[in-house]
């Protein structure tokens, strides 16, 4: 992807050297599997950079479907194939580890009462806020 999605006078542009065609494939069971080929601006194929291959995997929460990316280590779509269930893995582990971090950080947050708030009769009642 560029790094900058915004040209020199503030409008959009796509970098013409870092053109990608993109192929989805899918099994319509398990998820999705997507191969971006480089191109060049006339649209020919770029052997000169490498393929990308990417996966996508749903899991099931209380709050519905979460998808989650990842990236295959893959030289073409057979070995892309092959590696996927490795891959899917690894980014459903990678996501739960990130989300256990959330949830640490969540709860470790200081509570704050709301600057101004009365103290009540019994010694209490301010408003608590997290950060």
């Amino acid at each position: 992807m560029a790094q900058q999605p915004t040209g020199r006078d503030g409008e959009a542009s796509l970098d013409a050297n870092a053109l990608y065609r993109e192929e989805i494939y899918t099994d319509r069971k398990v998820g999705t599997l997507r191969v971006l080929i480089p191109v060049t601006p006339a649209g020919a194929s770029d052997a000169s950079r490498p393929t990308i291959y990417s996966g996508e995997v749903q899991i099931m929460t209380n709050m519905g479907p979460v998808p989650i990316g990842f990236e295959i280590d893959a030289r073409d779509l057979a070995t892309a194939i092959a590696g996927y269930t490795a891959a899917a893995k690894e980014g459903v582990e990678r996501t739960m580890r990130e989300l256990q971090e959330l949830r640490r950080q969540q709860s470790s947050s200081i509570v704050i009462p709301q600057a101004g708030a009365g103290m009540g009769a019994l010694g209490g009642g301010g408003k608590i806020q997290l950060p």
